[in-house]
């Protein structure tokens, strides 16, 4: 979704955060939202990969960030004076059903994916509310969910439990801030990224294609997700043209949920 001023889905003029922006589906957004015309925020833990993508992004920003740490948050919000858009991508995944999941492995999931939200919403709202205070369109918040926040998917207990609290959050930070900012969610189903790399590495050494087929197949269209797939979506949800969009779940996942 790349395109010139006068095109559809144009961010000119605003500023966007995206954590876990360095990488994966994080990185993507930050290229596509750049594309749009925004100028992005790279936050990561890992500052050099920020700079690095920085780099390579007009207008772009790194800004170190430690998401599960209100101290990180608010040394990184504190050098922000404008904020239109905030992209909650940052997660973490694991493997296990609810007799294999340790409390101390559970609580970290939860403290990744769930508390961060809360944590990065809450520290930047402010930012958001302002900007359509002063007259522009209402801000908008974009939380990177995911299928198994939505269906039971084996071995993910915690996993899942982490994302339908983040469909939750979005449905309700959209009726309590219903007219000064948009939240809404992306559901995405399984996408060729570090992430799953990782995941193939860690837990299927020795039969890594067999595996990658096996989450290939159970998306109908027959193929994983790419990073630009979502961030291409995410673009669409910040844009003016998608404002009557709030408090959406919306599935980017082969037909997997569909099926």
């Amino acid at each position: 979704m790349s395109g010139d001023v006068g095109q559809p889905y144009r961010l000119d003029g605003k500023i966007a955060l995206v954590t876990g922006g360095a990488s994966g589906i994080g990185a993507a957004t930050c290229r596509e939202l750049t594309a749009a015309g925004a100028e992005v925020l790279i936050a990561d833990l890992n500052l050099a990969a920020a700079q690095a993508l920085a780099g390579e992004l007009a207008g772009a920003k790194a800004v170190q960030m430690d998401v599960t740490s209100a101290a990180s948050i608010e040394a990184a919000r504190a050098r922000i004076s404008k904020l239109d858009i905030l992209v909650n991508n940052a997660g973490i995944g694991l493997v296990g059903d609810i007799a294999s999941t340790s409390e101390d492995d559970y609580e970290r999931v939860m403290r990744v994916n769930v508390k961060s939200v809360f944590l990065v919403t809450k520290a930047l709202l402010p930012l958001l509310l302002e900007a359509h205070g002063a007259g522009g369109r209402a801000g908008s918040i974009v939380n990177i969910g995911s299928v198994a926040g939505q269906v039971g998917v084996k071995q993910r207990f915690a996993y899942c439990a982490s994302k339908g609290a983040v469909i939750a959050m979005t449905r309700q930070i959209a009726v309590d801030y219903p007219q000064q900012l948009r939240c809404n969610c992306i559901a995405p189903g399984t996408v060729q990224t570090p992430f799953v790399e990782g995941y193939l590495d860690k837990y299927h050494a020795h039969e890594k294609e067999k595996v990658r087929e096996e989450l290939r197949t159970r998306q109908p269209v027959g193929r994983l997700g790419t990073p630009e797939d979502i961030a291409g979506l995410v673009r669409y949800l910040c844009s003016k043209e998608a404002e009557f969009m709030q408090g959406a779940v919306v599935p980017i996942d082969g037909g997997w949920t569909a099926a």
